[in-house]
């Protein structure tokens, strides 16, 4: 297998220029002008960037929460995941109670063999946080799993034990002295749930008050504890979906003392807010997601901070739950409306607006959606950049290409998406996966899941 792309300019996040992509047996073997041609296949990349394929740090495929199940599977969900330009995944494996991690481990691999069609990797979310439970943790790098997420909300909630600060602090001993990383959902659950049965009680029902009940006071003390605990481990932090300015202003204060903690965003949060959960005839139940959507002032500062470096990616955290069906389980309460929303499609097309709106550069772009997420997890450079030895994970981009977003035209099983009729400019037209070209058009077009498990080397503070 040899390929040739050609007439593209290539884009990494450290260079923007002119130059064609050869790629031999699955692996990138030059980059440079004029490469010879003699048995490749000829992929014209005129008028289009050539790009490295992302990765999405954070997904839910085949994941059973709130006593429902998510609408995409490791088949669909990685397929609308390689239409929207992304070629690599880690997804979150749930721990059963009284399961260990490694048994844990085996039902995600169950789920995702033979299924996904981009490649794949795990975090594992713990939930039962036994003595021995802990004492597995120094084994999970040799599974080639180097990320437990821990929970600081859903006291009581199946599948996501909100964790006391005695477990996280044992867990981040064991992660810092192993080379993994701590994950946090850092909401203060207590009150979250304290404030939630206060708008209960007074017959505050509807979807709104579920940002009501879960304010940024609740995601910026969370935050400024793990990093606090983080900083007394000596262990790396990484603070997963963060929505506001009150907890980027905790991260900025803890990377200022020298803590080794990273966040990220994702695609809901530069563009939702409140307003989106007070839409009429229950159609702000789309919208719940936890965190909550904050406000617009919110969306700012995000794209500011992803333009000056101080969050290091955007992730989808695709739960897609059904709006007939699943959803509409809450409607007339807004504390069993299952949390979570689709994006994995969306996410890259979505952050490319950013690059049409000033905000920041191509290299950036490249930066937040591939290489970083590369970087922090452990995969770089086999993913995330252009380069010789690199796997041929490509995306070949049109920034004039423009579609309105609607549910028709998008690859998930889910029956709605948060972005229905936003005009965007900048997509994907082609993606390869090791060489092999499975997406063309926006349309998948491979022959067979062909999605490989990635063994992720140790978390490196050091790479971002």
């Amino acid at each position: 297998m040899k390929t040739l792309i050609r007439n593209g300019t290539v884009a990494t996040a450290s260079a923007v220029h002119r130059a064609d992509v050869l790629v031999e047996e699955g692996v990138i073997a030059a980059v440079g002008l004029d490469l010879d041609a003699a048995g490749a296949e000829v992929v014209d990349a005129g008028g289009c960037y050539v790009m490295p394929g992302g990765i999405d740090v954070h997904t839910h495929l085949d994941n059973t929460s709130f006593g429902v199940t998510t609408a995409d599977d490791f088949a669909t969900g990685t397929i609308a995941a390689a239409c929207g330009g992304t070629t690599a995944i880690v997804d979150f494996c749930q721990q059963g109670v009284g399961t260990s991690l490694k048994d844990s481990l085996a039902v995600w691999h169950g789920k995702a063999g033979g299924r996904s069609v981009i490649d794949y990797g795990f975090h594992i979310i713990i939930n039962d946080p036994s003595d021995a439970v802990i004492e597995e943790i120094p084994e999970l790098p040799g599974q080639g799993v180097t990320s437990v997420k821990l929970f600081m909300a859903y006291r009581g909630v199946p599948g996501m034990t909100q964790i006391d600060d005695l477990t996280m602090l044992r867990i981040m001993e064991k992660t810092r002295a192993s080379g993994s990383v701590v994950m946090v959902h850092a909401e203060n659950g207590d009150a979250a749930d304290m404030l939630r049965d206060m708008c209960a009680a007074r017959g505050d029902l509807s979807p709104k008050f579920h940002a009501v009940s879960r304010p940024p006071r609740t995601e910026s003390e969370a935050t400024a504890r793990a990093i606090a605990h983080a900083e007394l481990m000596g262990a790396p932090l990484y603070v997963v979906h963060l929505t506001c300015e009150d907890a980027l202003d905790e991260l900025i204060r803890g990377r200022r003392r020298g803590a080794p903690v990273f966040a990220e965003t994702c695609t809901q949060y530069l563009y939702c807010t409140t307003d989106d959960l007070d839409r009429p005839d229950f159609e702000g139940a789309k919208y719940v997601f936890t965190p909550p959507v904050r406000s617009a002032r919110d969306n700012e500062v995000l794209w500011n901070a992803l333009s000056m470096g101080l969050l290091k990616a955007v992730s989808s955290d695709h739960s897609p739950w059904n709006f007939v069906g699943q959803k509409d389980l809450g409607r007339d309460d807004f504390r069993k409306i299952p949390n979570g929303a689709p994006g994995i499609e969306e996410r890259m097309t979505m952050v490319w607006q950013g690059v049409n709106q000033g905000r920041f550069g191509i290299d950036r772009f490249v930066d937040i959606v591939s290489t970083n997420p590369a970087r922090l997890f452990g995969l770089y450079p086999q993913k995330g950049t252009i380069a010789a030895g690199s796997d041929a994970d490509i995306v070949i981009w049109d920034p004039e290409a423009e579609m309105v977003m609607t549910k028709p035209a998008l690859h998930s099983a889910v029956d709605y998406t948060l972005f229905e009729g936003m005009p965007v400019k900048g997509l994907p037209r082609t993606v390869f996966l090791r060489g092999e070209m499975i997406v063309d058009g926006r349309e998948y077009i491979g022959s067979a899941p062909g999605g490989r498990f990635l063994k992720r080397a140790a978390f490196d503070p050091g790479a971002v």
